[in-house]
């Protein structure tokens, strides 16, 4: 379809909207190359994108749009000015313009030129930003855990539908072949039968000490940082990656490399919510300003089947010779798979894949999913799932004791104590918006 001018009846959102429209139930793989090839010919408007939150996880996400035919990273966002100069040259280089900047998210929801943002900031921004977008008509990419609370993923799921918006979580396993293929493997039957998974992680981090409370850097809006978190002076270690250590910013390794590999526990076992939910473990290892588990060992109750988690951030070995990985085990043999492929060991052939490429087919996926209005392969639904394993496993650990969870009613059975921790106060005027 040729390029509309800009006075045209048929805007560019609805043209958005027609093309997927007219797309739907076309495979994701023939829309990208489809997608591709039209884009080449000038017959197929580019998806505007902007990225919040440009730092690690964020360079990454605008570099990867930034490369694909598709679409078009118009806008970066952070408060952080240091930043911006190293992204807008890396993807300008890719796609030959180079984005504009901005400090505020909300100049990007407000843009009508934007079509959708990607959500790459700290835990506690993630449900009110993908809130807001989906309300001021943006699709919706975030990274992973979905949110902060297992409230606030519920709220985003009402308005992924509400809003009628794609809204794509960050697990991109989900879009690895070789993840797919494992997973395939293990619902065929030829592990016999699976009722536990186990799910870990097992390397040495750093510590990041003691750090005293300070001035924030120089070109860093902090108050916006904080946003909807309690009001606290400037720390180094709440701040840039440090954040994911302290409960009101993240969630711990659970929700770092956790929501990942429980993603593909409960995709393989074929399980979403848990009935209940066991954790222990402490700050064993580091004294420093982590509030998080440096070791912790969950285990999660489904009917008829079991996940198991462990991490530790202090190791150098890990489980099975592997420092992040899933083994599905079955009567008649167990399967593992990480980053790096899968095996199936006890049987007199074992079977094998390599490894695939996750990111890029994610990433497509999303805009694919963008044009032809169909659920994307992470759809925000399978984000809060797995997000909620990620939840209920902290929530067990900071009770102390095993806790029971009602999957209709989304909260604790009989435990007021623990049901406090579903939610969390937004400091104004900050709020989670009403959906």
């Amino acid at each position: 379809m040729p390029r509309l001018p800009a006075d045209s009846p048929l805007n560019r959102r609805q043209f958005l909207g027609s093309s997927a429209k007219n797309a739907a139930g076309v495979a994701a793989g023939v829309v990208s190359l489809s997608a591709a090839a039209a884009i080449a010919h000038g017959n197929l408007e580019k998806i505007r994108l902007g990225v919040i939150g440009i730092r690690n996880q964020g360079k990454e996400l605008a570099t990867s749009f930034a490369s694909l035919p598709g679409a078009s990273v118009t806008t970066v966002c952070d408060v952080d000015d240091s930043l911006f100069p190293a992204v807008v040259k890396s993807v300008e280089q890719l796609q030959g313009t180079a984005p504009s900047t901005e400090r505020d998210f909300r100049r990007l929801l407000d843009n009508p030129e934007i079509d959708a943002v990607v959500i790459a900031t700290p835990d506690h921004w993630h449900a009110v930003m993908t809130i807001l977008a989906c309300q001021a008509g943006k699709h919706v990419y975030v990274e992973t855990p979905a949110s902060h609370t297992i409230d606030e993923g519920t709220r985003m799921i009402a308005a992924a539908r509400q809003y009628d918006r794609v809204v794509q979580s960050g697990l991109q396993q989900r879009s690895g072949a070789h993840f797919q293929s494992a997973i395939d493997y293990v619902r065929s039957g030829k592990l016999g039968r699976v009722r536990l998974a186990k799910a870990w992680t097992a390397h040495l981090r750093k510590s990041i000490g003691h750090k005293a409370d300070c001035i924030a850097p120089q070109g860093v809006d902090y108050d916006l940082w904080q946003g909807p978190a309690p009001l606290k002076n400037f720390n180094p270690n709440r701040f840039h990656h440090n954040w994911h250590w302290n409960w009101d910013y993240g969630s711990g390794e659970l929700g770092n490399w956790g929501v990942h590999m429980l993603d593909i526990a409960r995709w393989g076992l074929e399980v979403t919510y848990p009935t209940q939910v066991s954790a222990l473990g402490g700050q064993h290892y580091f004294d420093d300003d982590q509030q998080t588990p440096d070791t912790l060992l969950a285990n999660y109750t489904f009917a008829g089947k079991t996940i198991a988690w462990e991490h530790r951030l202090w190791s150098h070995q890990g489980i099975e010779g592997r420092s992040t990985a899933v083994a599905f085990h079955g009567d008649q043999g167990t399967l593992i798979v990480d980053r790096g492929g899968w095996k199936v060991y006890g049987q007199s052939e074992s079977a094998t894949s390599d490894s695939s490429n996750c990111a890029t087919p994610h990433h497509q996926n999303f805009l694919d999913s963008i044009r032809t209005r169909s659920r994307p392969t992470a759809d925000i639904e399978i984000g809060h799932i797995s997000t909620t394993l990620c939840h209920l496993g902290n929530i067990a650990y900071r009770v102390g004791r095993t806790v029971q969870f009602d999957p209709q009613m989304q909260q604790f059975v009989r435990d007021p104590v623990a049901d406090v921790l579903l939610a969390r106060d937004y400091r104004s005027p900050w709020s989670l918006p009403l959906v």
